[in-house]
Order: C-alpha cells, then structure tokens, then sequence
C-alpha cells in the first residue's frame, strides 16, 4: 500500500462524521498546495508535507485534531482553536457538528506552505 492508501485506510477506519470532517479538510489542503504530498508517520498518522510538515490528522476520541505545523503562520480568521504559545504547532480541533471556515483553512495551509518555500518558519523566524 502507498501512502495515500495508507490516509484512504486511516480515514475509512473513523466514525462517519469524523471521515466527513477529515475527507473535507484533506481535499481542501490538496486545494492550498498541489504540492503537498501525503506521508504516514508513527505508524498510522496522515502527515501533509512540503519542503517539512505543513499538517496532520489525528481523530481522538471526541474530535479531529488537525495539526498546523508552523507556529509564526498567521490566522487572521482565529480558526486555530489550540495550542497559542506552542513552539512547534498549533491544532484546530473540530467536534461533530463543527465546519471548518474553507477559505480561511486553505488561506492558512497557503501561507505554511509559503513559509516551507522559504526555507520554514524556524530559518523565517531567526531572519
């Protein structure tokens, strides 16, 4: 199995409400970057990198976390809802029932993308 066998298997294994939430938020990174290409690390989790992470998926109990790998990145729209302050990563955690405001999610991969051009945010951050 490839890896984007490997994101199939992982998202039709979840409930159906979270394989909703996941199936739209991985066609909407795809929308950002055509580049980003899906990996599989630590066993199982859908990884979407470029030049480094740019996201990941993780479905937990009660909600997915979507996992934005660039903590300088900005979100005028305030749709990342975890993780202010993290040195590495922030999370958008979505419940049943929530949406994911799409311009603002693929305004957002755009920009870590942008910034893992430029080399990622660690090297944008020292400049």
């Amino acid at each position: 199995m490839n890896d984007s066998q490997k994101v199939d298997a992982y998202i039709n294994s979840l409930p159906e409400w979270q394989r909703l939430v996941c199936t739209k938020v991985r066609t909407l990174i795809h929308a950002a970057d055509v580049d980003i290409v899906e990996e599989i690390k630590f066993g199982n989790r859908p990884y979407f990198t470029m030049q480094g992470n740019v996201c990941a998926l993780l479905a937990a109990k009660d909600h997915v976390n979507i996992f934005i790998y660039d903590p300088i990145v900005p979100d005028p729209s305030g749709i990342i809802n975890q993780g202010h302050g993290n040195a590495t990563a922030r999370s958008i955690q979505l419940y049943e029932g929530d949406t994911v405001d799409t311009d603002a999610f693929i305004k957002l991969i755009k920009n870590v993308a942008d910034n893992n051009h430029q080399g990622g945010w660690r090297k944008l951050k020292r400049s």
